[in-house]
């Protein structure tokens, strides 16, 4: 089963999601792409739509594909059985409990065992999905896992355009041309406080590399 699950899910994103994104999204490089050729890894990324997770996995190759690891929250994506199922096997989360829900069970645990194992993780340091194209501020999820795995590299990553293709909240898929922008690898320094800085001003500086439409 495990070895079927694998084929569909790089069927899925081969025949499917790969298309979808170069197509019908219309998805733009505003640089040269960087992006992990192996694990451990984390991609870090803002985040206003359901479709970030597929577009950030399209990206990568497909003969690393069964290593990427969306990290996820367990009571949304496991609430019930189909849901769970297509989640954990065909875009191959990792399910979190989210603070508060579980305290025996530490997130920042699970993701550094995946990351021992050499998985690529997509993490969105926002921690939710926000408004169109408005970054909200960064939790501080995306320092403690860098301080917990000082020599990963972390892969910043700015979206424009899939939080109009697909908001929060609507069901309705609207076809839009979406901006990619992609910085140097950062690891985790000394201070925590600094290096939380650095996350947000990467980010600042991701929106204002590129002169990306603004929306009314």
């Amino acid at each position: 089963m495990k070895y079927i699950n694998l084929a569909l899910r790089w069927l899925f994103f081969a025949v499917i999601i790969k298309p979808i994104v170069k197509i019908v999204i219309g998805l733009r490089y505003q640089n040269t792409p960087i992006l992990p050729k192996d694990g451990p890894a984390i991609l870090i990324a803002n985040h206003n739509s359901h479709l970030d997770t597929m577009v950030l996995i399209s990206l990568l190759p497909l003969n690393i594909l069964h290593k990427v690891k969306p990290v996820a929250a367990a009571d949304y994506f496991l609430k019930n059985k189909f849901l769970a199922w297509f989640a954990l096997n065909i875009i191959g989360i990792l399910p979190i409990e989210r603070q508060g829900k579980d305290k025996s069970v530490n997130p920042i645990e699970q993701c550094a065992k995946a990351l021992d194992s050499g998985k690529i993780l997509i993490f969105f340091p926002e921690g939710s999905r926000g408004e169109p194209e408005k970054m909200t501020d960064l939790k501080y999820g995306v320092v403690k896992l860098a301080e917990r795995c000082p020599n990963v590299p972390l892969y910043p990553i700015y979206m424009h355009g899939l939080g109009k293709t697909l908001p929060k909240g609507d069901a309705l898929f609207v076809p839009f041309f979406c901006d990619v922008v992609f910085s140097e690898p950062m690891t985790y320094e000394a201070n925590s406080e600094g290096f939380y800085e650095n996350v947000k001003t990467r980010f600042a500086t991701l929106q204002d590399s590129v002169k990306l439409p603004k929306w009314d």
